[in-house]
């Protein structure tokens, strides 16, 4: 159970209280390791304990819902030193080596440090979370121990976990039997919650909370203690694989999962296991649904259907699996609102921002049960609809999703623009959504050039860009399904928008596009990141491209690091802040790719080396969430934001992203075509061979290398007809 929060001073003014903020309270005192499988994830210290060091969000989670608080190791209760921990390659398996301190009785030495060696190995499979303590002696005498797991849980839903606090909770209870600790909550949304722990071999004594093990080890021998931890075991037809079987099935499945996939190789080995972390980080966030895999946002705040996440993360990985897209528009179409409903922000044919299955959802404590407070998700589902298309060819997939095309444009000439000015506002329809609606969603994110937040409705600059490449896209969607006046109306729409979008967003004293419209149509004149991703839809002129191009690639804006969210010289900077000064990679991507659009390879270039390198301080050489915005200083790694998540979806693929800005890829499928446009590698890149990429039925491996400033093409090995080109403009 959480303590009380202590109450501020009198004296002291108390910061405003902004919804649904996630609170960092405590700097953690031992790193923490993830694990997903499904809809459970796991956040265990490094010691493999849960809920046993301060400043951690520790626990095994299902659905919302955290299904454990506590687990921790004690020998002859002491906490065990720690040796090492080690993630597998494709994130299946948590290792950790531990050993005993020394061990005093009555001031008298009993046990010396390093003797004992435990193995402590983690994984989550189908719903439950597995454990096994590898133990051995490796001492000279006969040795008596005490080991013990002690284990506990508070059923928190996850906004409970973020620091929201509730009048009234339900009853928890826990019953020991034969071996087996059940920890059941009965929930005041009449679920009733289960967790079931087992051990195996059956422990010396178990009680309410802790089990224990009186082990004999004579010199060199070993044994083992297993733990599985069952989540909602009530609704699990059978009990869990033994642990060896479980690990073999998830081992199995993870190397199904990236059978036939596209990969790439390079000459910098370090970017090689930046690449490798990448794709188990979005192969451990791919979720199975019932319209097919989704990648779900991210660990542990995110871990559940997103719209805009996954439609991002699917358009950046567009050109090598456009089967995740596949999955993503699937899913979002089967959700897409249908209905007005105030609460949730929902009105029709708007596409999905977030569901949420715990208790607080069901009870509608938090709106986010299906929640459509997103104002970009829409005009982003029809762009990637359109570049599927593009991609692949599938006419079967376009027909199928046309209908919900159609109600997404609907939805942007209508709800979406309610004033009927021609540009996309959000507005909260009640005080609980939230209260920005863009990608930037904090509460202090859109600004005027003097600190004052904007007042909606708010017209954000990207989303204008959005909704000009989803009507280009659904136009040639259009033309393809024989609607040739709807083609050509859609054409017409996106050609004034633009024309009435640069005479509305560019700002020439601060020479950018402002960041928004707010309620007044009043431009909010920041420099910010967003004007990077206005780019990345085509919207832009092309001269004013090369100037935005120009200005973030300054000081103000790139640390060495990356781009920053907001230049340094605009009010409300500061490069701790989540949304305005920080980096945040796949911002960074999308900016990329807009520059490639624009014909700014160095500024590519730039932006690829600055995250590379940033990937290489990083812990697993994962890209987080987002990171903080403080300039680069010789010797010293980029600086980390105490609650991103990690790894998040849009950012694990930031890489692959990023080679295909680098190589400016394009696919032209009925013409069995594949053009790199204006490619050039970075200075830390000598060759880029990419293998099994896929265009229709044909296969085919390239290889490209840089050459001072040319790079040439080589086609290894081609499994049907294609046809490769370098474009330059």
């Amino acid at each position: 159970m959480t303590s009380e929060r202590p109450q501020a001073p009198a004296e002291v003014e108390a910061a405003e209280q902004q919804p649904f903020y996630i609170p960092a309270t405590d700097s953690p005192t031992r790193p923490r390791r993830t694990l997903k499988h499904g809809d459970t994830f796991a956040v265990v210290d490094s010691h493999g304990d849960i809920g046993s060091s301060a400043g951690g969000i520790d626990g095994v989670f299902d659905n919302d819902t955290r299904y454990l608080s506590r687990l921790e190791l004690l020998l002859n209760g002491m906490q065990p030193l720690l040796l090492g921990s080690n993630l597998r390659d494709d994130n299946a398996l948590l290792t950790i080596d531990l050993t005993n301190p020394d061990i005093y009785f009555e001031k008298r030495l009993i046990l010396q440090k390093d003797t004992v060696h435990i193995v402590r190995t983690f994984f989550l499979w189908r719903g439950t979370a597995y454990q096994r303590l590898g133990i051995r002696n490796h001492g000279n005498q006969h040795l008596r121990i005490h080991l013990s797991l002690s284990f506990g849980n508070d059923f928190a839903d996850l906004f409970e976990v973020r620091g929201m606090r509730r009048n009234r909770r339900g009853k928890s209870d826990t019953t020991i039997d034969a071996g087996a600790a059940e920890l059941s909550y009965a929930g005041i949304d009449g679920v009733t919650r289960r967790t079931l722990l087992s051990f195996d071999p059956l422990p010396t004594q178990l009680d309410r909370g802790v089990g224990t093990y009186a082990l004999e080890l004579a010199p060199g021998a070993r044994t083992s203690v297993f733990l599985t931890i069952d989540c909602n075991a009530a609704s699990t037809p059978s009990r869990p694989r033994p642990f060896f079987r479980g690990m073999r099935a998830a081992f199995r499945e993870r190397r199904a999962a990236t059978q036939g996939a596209t990969t790439i190789s390079t000459s910098n080995e370090l970017f090689n296991k930046v690449l490798c972390r990448s794709r188990a980080d979005l192969s451990m966030l791919m979720t199975r649904t019932p319209q097919g895999l989704y990648p779900y946002a991210g660990i542990p705040w995110y871990s559940t259907t997103f719209g805009r996440d996954g439609l991002i993360t699917a358009l950046q990985m567009l050109w090598c699996d456009p089967g995740i897209a596949l999955g993503v528009l699937r899913r979002l179409a089967a959700l897409q609102s249908s209905g007005d409903d105030s609460a949730s922000d929902a009105q029709p044919g708007k596409i999905l921002h977030e569901m949420r299955g715990g208790e607080m959802a069901a009870l509608r404590e938090i709106p986010f049960g299906l929640y459509y407070g997103s104002v970009d998700s829409t005009p982003l589902f029809v762009m990637l609809a359109g570049r599927y298309f593009e991609r692949t060819g599938d006419l079967e997939t376009l027909r199928y999703l046309w209908p919900h095309i159609e109600a997404a444009l609907k939805w942007i000439d209508g709800p979406g623009d309610a004033d009927g000015d021609g540009f996309v506002e959000y507005h909260r329809a009640t005080d609980q959504g939230l209260a920005n609606q863009g990608w930037k969603d904090s509460q202090d994110a859109i600004f005027h050039a003097d600190g004052r937040l904007a007042e909606g409705p708010i017209a954000l600059v990207e989303v204008q860009g959005y909704v000009y490449a989803a009507k280009r896209l659904a136009a040639r969607c259009a033309r393809t399904l024989g609607h040739t006046a709807m083609a050509a109306a859609l054409d017409d729409q996106a050609a004034i928008l633009a024309e009435r979008f640069d005479e509305a967003f560019w700002c020439p004293a601060i020479d950018t596009y402002a960041i928004a419209l707010d309620g007044q149509k009043c431009p909010c004149a920041v420099r910010t990141s967003n004007a990077g991703q206005v780019l990345f839809s085509g919207i832009a002129r092309a001269d004013r491209a090369v100037r935005i191009a120009e200005q973030l690639l300054r000081p103000s804006f790139y640390t060495g690091w990356g781009i920053r969210t907001v230049g340094s010289d605009e009010p409300r900077y500061n490069p701790m802040s989540y949304h305005n000064g920080s980096i945040w990679p796949h911002d960074n991507a999308l900016i990329a790719l807009g520059f490639g659009r624009y014909g700014q390879m160095r500024g590519v270039e730039r932006i690829f080396t600055g995250l590379f390198e940033s990937a290489t301080y990083m812990d697993f050489h994962r890209l987080p969430e987002l990171y903080c915005g403080f300039r680069r200083s010789r010797g010293q790694g980029p600086t980390l934001y105490p609650v991103a998540c990690s790894p998040q979806a849009w950012s694990c693929v930031t890489p692959f992203a990023l080679i295909s800005a680098s190589l400016g890829l394009e696919f032209a499928p009925a013409r069995r075509e594949i053009r790199l446009r204006n490619p050039r590698l970075p200075a830390f890149l000598n060759e880029v061979v990419i293998s099994d990429l896929k265009l229709g039925e044909t296969t085919v491996d390239l290889s490209v290398r840089r050459h001072a400033n040319d790079i040439s093409i080589q086609i290894i090995r081609s499994q049907g007809e294609v046809r490769v080109s370098a474009l330059y403009s």
